[in-house]
């Protein structure tokens, strides 16, 4: 049993870690901003995703339903971002250490969590729907939402995050220049 459990861990959720830290080191490097924003920014994608498709297979009174459950999922990462932007943007050493030590608990706590959602995230889009077509669409929008964010959420907030220094654009090379 220890063996398989080594095994999951060295090859999926390591690099699905790595991946999330990469990902983090990316967003932070490319925009500056906090990595712990990128999760909210996420969501919010995936949601205006679901927006744009919902209109497309769903009509009427379960459009409307549809929307108003993605707008109410979409409240958190709002409240989050806008509270962000009212504090102070800037992302030092201390919002790093306090990012590594609640990621290190995460990763070292929270393992076994992060596997099973990418599971559901991979099984749940497969289950078979009702059958009432609207229901079905509207159950398919759930579970990709579900699928687009969960595994998201968990691996960047376990994921280590990246430096202060790797945002801050006096620290990079400037274009051009053989650094």
């Amino acid at each position: 049993m220890g063996e398989r459990m080594n095994w999951i861990n060295r090859y999926i959720d390591e690099p699905l870690l790595q991946g999330a830290a990469t990902v983090m080191k990316l967003w932070h490097g490319r925009t500056g901003q906090r990595p712990d924003l990128l999760e909210p920014v996420w969501n919010l994608l995936s949601i205006a995703f679901l927006l744009i498709a919902g209109p497309q297979v769903l009509a009427g009174e379960v459009l409307w339903l549809s929307e108003a459950a993605l707008v109410m999922l979409a409240l958190p990462s709002v409240l989050k971002l806008y509270k962000a932007s009212a504090a102070s943007a800037d992302y030092d050493l201390k919002d790093y250490k306090a990012l590594r030590a609640t990621a290190l608990q995460k990763r070292e706590n929270e393992w076994a969590l992060r596997l099973a959602v990418v599971v559901g995230a991979l099984v749940l889009p497969l289950a078979r729907p009702v059958d009432d077509v609207a229901s079905a669409y509207f159950m398919l929008g759930a579970c990709l939402w579900f699928s687009l964010t969960a595994p998201a959420r968990f691996y960047l907030n376990a994921a280590e995050p990246p430096t202060p220094d790797e945002g801050d654009r006096l620290f990079r090379p400037a274009l051009g220049s053989a650094a």
